[in-house]
């Protein structure tokens, strides 16, 4: 796990990479270093995980072709085994065998490679770069291309710090960001950068500046008719199997712990392949889960840790969400409104001063196996809709009069049946699109003081196009694709990718895995949701490792307690950043509306907190990558 960047008919291009290796030093530690010719330069930060000798340290020069890489090929081994046996090898790592798969396949390699990764090959002879990056958007590649020149990176603050004037802010991608908490797709903040796609490649041939972009790989729709018991059963091998493969490393691999289901499963399959095995969760002080109306975590884990014998340790988040919040936002490069983010970060850090590089995590599972309550809220929005209108129109305004919030405590059922009602009635992509927009149109028209109206419709349409794309007739399947689409790539790995990597751990996802997403998104969606029962056959198949208080426990977010800081540590921060001669100097959001966003939010009866916690990220991104 790495840092890579370049840089291609710049007049400085070594003296950028050399810069860029000092602004991503933290994704790679180990060594850094700079490859240039007349031409282009390129960039590499190491993280060391598999082949720990210097002698796999990059830019990694072989023959006339210099490779940068950032990931992991998990099945390195056998693709060594098997096609490349002939081979004269200088290292003992992944990053040397996708170097050579490449000059014996070219494009046809990533058909073998089962990983996450972002890597540029470069041919001297040719000169003509290479880049890709992996089937789902673990690892990222951010570019600048205008004209005769290109740049890449790891990281959007890279390319934002090194190239000149490319800081006017994207429109579209800031009202995602606001509806979403997140940006989908493959826009940025900025309209001068771009992400690559996920199972896309680009060339680039350097001395007519011919430049392209094209999808290597999609991922397959067929649904199988196997039973339930033969589902059971191959789910079993296929998640064994990828345990088996991600614990691959030459350095010692831990895990994640929330206590939850996906969590617990992969920390237990690690554990029979490392009795070792070293575990971490975060904890939550008894304050903060009263306010937000937590569930205990730490209990669960520590119970999960107690019967397998794990080394475990558990964080508290303490107060200093003051402090920790402008540090996220410079890490995150883009407005992100999740929280999650920081508790990542937190447990990756004290990972890391435990002396741990490498740590699995359970991301993934919801998106794949139906597993969120979004999901269970649209099934069960099917039957709210065939209710007779008067009863509908009886059950809103009741839910519409409940508080959220009674003195200190929390109260997450009146928040979840506000947010149901809200989309409940609405065809289905409309509803799903509205389970996790924290606006309706008219009320992002009210906070923009921009005519938004085309770009809204935008990005609506942008959900309109991937949620139809694929299983019509199993509502499950269309909303784990859609899920594993925009949710996933445009939040859960963008966030952990940037949190992880800041302390200089590699975080890897066994779910997001290509071989175990093909195969579980060819599992009907009855067997994902049946019984009433979220990632039924997920749960279904872990009864032979786990206990049934764990498998079967309420649904708990990756979470932290947002509500407590808004209306108490963070309190002093919203008024100050988004106060009427900030909002207005800004010039971007009309701050009437604003002020009734947290007006409504203090007296209890509508939940604000993630909407307030966005603004004031979007206030904090604004001072720290466009004032500065």
């Amino acid at each position: 796990m790495c840092g890579i960047a370049g840089f291609i008919n710049f007049k400085n291009n070594s003296e950028l990479a050399r810069r860029a290796n000092e602004i991503q030093k933290h994704r790679g530690p180990d060594s850094q270093d700079v490859w240039s010719n007349d031409f282009l330069a390129l960039a590499h930060q190491r993280l060391s995980i598999i082949d720990l000798n210097s002698r796999s340290d990059q830019p990694l020069v072989k023959e006339n072709f210099v490779i940068i890489y950032n990931g992991e090929i998990y099945n390195y081994l056998e693709l060594k085994n098997e096609y490349l046996s002939d081979i004269d090898f200088i290292t003992d790592s992944d990053t040397e065998v996708v170097l050579e798969m490449y000059k014996k396949f070219g494009v046809k390699a990533l058909d073998y490679f089962v990983g996450m990764f972002s890597f540029v090959i470069y041919n001297q002879i040719e000169n003509k770069v290479f880049a890709a990056r992996d089937h789902f958007g673990i690892k990222p590649f951010y570019f600048y291309k205008k004209q005769e020149k290109f740049a890449f990176a790891s990281e959007l603050k890279t390319l934002s710090s090194l190239v000149p004037n490319t800081k006017e802010v994207n429109t579209k991608a800031l009202i995602a960001s606001l509806n979403y908490l997140w940006i989908p797709g493959n826009e940025t903040i900025f309209k001068e950068f771009s992400k690559l796609p996920p199972a896309h490649y680009l060339t680039f041939d350097v001395s007519n500046s011919i430049f392209e972009i094209k999808e290597y790989w999609s991922l397959p729709t067929n649904i199988k008719n196997d039973d339930e018991e033969e589902l059971i059963e191959k789910l079993e091998f296929e998640f064994n199997d990828v345990i088996k493969r991600h614990m691959i490393a030459d350095v010692p691999v831990s895990s994640f712990l929330s206590g939850g289901l996906d969590s617990s499963m992969i920390s237990v399959a690690a554990s029979k392949i490392n009795k070792n095995i070293s575990t971490y969760t975060i904890g939550t002080s008894i304050e903060d889960k009263k306010i937000e109306s937590m569930p205990d975590d730490e209990k669960y884990a520590k119970r999960v840790a107690d019967l397998n014998n794990f080394d475990h340790n558990e964080i508290i988040i303490n107060s200093d969400i003051t402090d920790m919040l402008p540090q996220m936002v410079r890490t995150l490069d883009e407005p992100i409104g999740d929280p999650a983010a920081i508790n990542t970060f937190l447990i990756c850090k004290a990972a890391r001063q435990n002396g741990v590089k490498v740590l699995l995590s359970g991301m993934g599972a919801d998106e794949i196996f139906c597993g969120y309550r979004r999901q269970k809220a649209l099934l069960y929005a099917q039957n709210y809709k065939k209710l007779p209108s008067f009863i509908r129109i009886l059950i809103k305004s009741v839910v519409n009069s409940l508080p959220v919030k009674i003195g200190s405590r929390g109260l997450r059922l009146s928040r979840w049946s506000k947010k149901f009602i809200s989309f409940a009635a609405m065809p289905d992509e409309q509803a799903y699109r509205m389970s996790y927009s924290y606006y309706e149109k008219n009320e992002l028209e009210k906070l923009l003081k921009h005519d938004s109206g085309a770009e809204i419709e935008s990005i609506y349409e942008d959900h309109r196009l991937l949620f139809n794309k694929n299983y019509n007739g199993d509502i499950v399947n269309q909303m784990c694709f859609t899920d594993i689409n925009m949710f996933m790539n445009g939040l859960n790995l963008t966030y952990t990718d940037r949190s992880s990597m800041a302390a200089s751990v590699e975080v890897r996802v066994p779910f997001i895995d290509k071989k175990f997403i093909t195969f579980v998104m060819s599992i009907p969606g009855r067997y994902k949701y049946k019984n009433k029962q979220s990632k039924y056959i997920l749960k279904k198949t872990a009864e032979c490792t786990l206990p049934n208080d764990i498998i079967y426990r309420p649904k708990a977010s990756f979470g932290a307690p947002i509500r407590s800081w808004i209306s108490g540590d963070l309190r002093p921060m919203v008024d100050e950043c988004l106060s009427k001669e900030q909002i207005e100097k800004r010039g971007v959001f009309n701050y009437d509306y604003i002020k009734k966003i947290i007006e409504d939010d203090r007296q209890g009866f509508v939940d604000n907190a993630y909407r307030i916690y966005q603004l004031l990220t979007i206030e904090l991104w604004f001072q720290e990558f466009i004032d500065k």
